[in-house]
């Protein structure tokens, strides 16, 4: 192995590792009360969060103004994912992820466990993994 090749994979370990993080932080500012105004520190200005039965947004004041609504609805998450594919190309990446988690919604203070599965799309922007377009899909909840 050459010293071009060690370099190139030591980028790729590097980039999966960010967006890895990434995908971490958007879950801790999930889980603090789906804070509004940390939620644009992980998404391109023109990313787009988009999520079967809850909403879509585009662009930071729309995912802004989307997580004030998720804070008037969602009292507690937990937000757990496992289970990556990450793939890189050049500035930018996909990856799937697995979800599962607890839920307590404000109205009559009910109890769910979600399962989702979710496509993200990546773009480094100056040299800063950020998630251009999520993509939510409900596999599964209980109770229903």
């Amino acid at each position: 192995m050459n010293a071009t090749d060690l370099q190139r994979r030591i980028a790729l370990l590097e980039d999966l590792e960010a967006i890895r993080q990434l995908k971490a932080r958007y879950c801790a500012i999930c889980d603090d009360d789906h804070n509004p105004e940390q939620i644009t520190s992980v998404f391109a200005p023109d990313g787009i969060w988009e999520g079967a039965g809850f909403g879509e947004a585009r662009g930071h004041d729309a995912i802004r103004d989307l997580f004030r609504k998720f804070q008037s609805l969602i009292s507690f998450s937990q937000h757990n994912v496992m289970n990556p594919q990450i793939r890189v190309d050049g500035d930018r990446a996909t990856a799937s992820w697995y979800f599962l988690g607890p839920f307590t919604f404000r109205k009559d203070n009910e109890d769910k466990w979600l399962a989702i599965r979710y496509d993200d799309d990546y773009v480094r922007i100056g040299g800063e993994w950020l998630l251009q377009h999520l993509r939510a899909t409900v596999r599964a909840e209980s109770p229903r």
